[in-house]
């Protein structure tokens, strides 16, 4: 008589499968105990300061939405635009004569880097401010001759053309460096590709290495108009009426220090915040084509050459 026996014993040398179906994501007992300590830190210290008199929050919600703070408010945001677009093109500009063979572009850009990264923002703002102390009279003249037409410095160089052009300027010259690299990422072979269906240089510039260094550009770029956000409130110091400079001329007057000072840090989150926000979809959006996998498709420089040959 022979009886069958069933056994759900692994074969020799063979892995237990039921291992894998009983498996489960151990209780992570450490990190559940330092989320509750950070938890309880945070809503210890948000419960101090909210409750806390000296930081005089009803003097901030009075003072929140003041016209001569939404008016500075204005003034930061206007400034940082304007400065931002002009670094930008500039920089361009001189990652451009960066990247050249003529030694006397290289030359220039590299001493153009050099000079406003080496020294403090502050020092060249106050610097464009006091232009008049070395030249009072800017002019428009035949080289070592006579002067054609001339400006009182003081008439051009005011606190808002002395933040525009420091600002600007200062971030020329390293937007300059960003853009350097983000053309430097680009593989070389694609302007090669593009030379030889017959592109200029130029044309493959704007055409095939921009577009592709976009993707590496861009993320530092947002850091930068972030950074340009906080450094506007320099200004302040050339009695540039920004956010910083209008929240001073209150407490100057009211002598709520802290608070006012809240009121300029509260709007400087929020702003950051958006931006950091707009910066995240503006990353996944350049970032996407690292993300699609198995499609193939042609080098940029060869599609962009067949199309431009139509």
């Amino acid at each position: 008589m022979s009886t069958n026996t069933t056994t759900n014993a692994p074969p020799s040398g063979g892995a237990d499968f039921r291992d894998v179906v009983t498996a489960h994501t151990p209780f992570r007992t450490g990190r559940l105990v330092l989320w509750a300590i950070i938890a309880i830190v945070v809503i210890d210290f948000v419960w101090i300061v909210a409750n806390n008199e000296n930081f005089g929050w009803p003097v901030v919600a009075q003072y929140f939405f003041d016209p001569t703070v939404i008016s500075g408010l204005y003034v930061s945001l206007g400034l940082t635009v304007i400065a931002m677009i002009l670094g930008v093109a500039l920089g361009l500009i001189i990652a451009i004569m960066r990247m050249s063979n003529d030694r006397l572009a290289s030359g220039f850009a590299s001493l153009f880097i050099w000079f406003f990264r080496g020294t403090p923002l502050l020092v060249q703002l106050i610097f464009w401010y006091n232009m008049s102390t070395l030249f009072p009279q800017l002019s428009i003249s035949v080289p070592f001759g006579p002067s054609l037409i001339s400006w009182d410095t003081n008439a051009v160089i005011t606190p808002m053309t002395a933040a525009i052009v420091g600002l600007a300027l200062n971030e020329a010259a390293y937007m300059a460096e960003i853009i350097r690299g983000g053309l430097l990422s680009v593989d070389r072979g694609q302007a090669e590709t593009a030379e030889a269906f017959g592109m200029t240089k130029g044309r493959a510039l704007w055409r095939i290495i921009i577009p592709q260094a976009m993707r590496s550009i861009v993320p530092p770029t947002g850091n930068q108009l972030i950074s340009m956000i906080k450094a506007t409130s320099l200004v302040s110091v050339i009695a540039m009426a920004d956010l910083l400079y209008s929240v001073q001329s209150i407490y100057n007057r009211t002598f709520e220090i802290v608070p006012m000072l809240l009121v300029a840090v509260i709007w400087y989150l929020l702003i950051t915040s958006v931006l950091n926000i707009g910066q995240s979809y503006i990353e996944a959006y350049y970032g996407r084509s690292e993300r699609r996998n198995g499609a193939t498709a042609k080098p940029a420089a060869v599609a962009a050459a067949e199309e431009a040959s139509h």
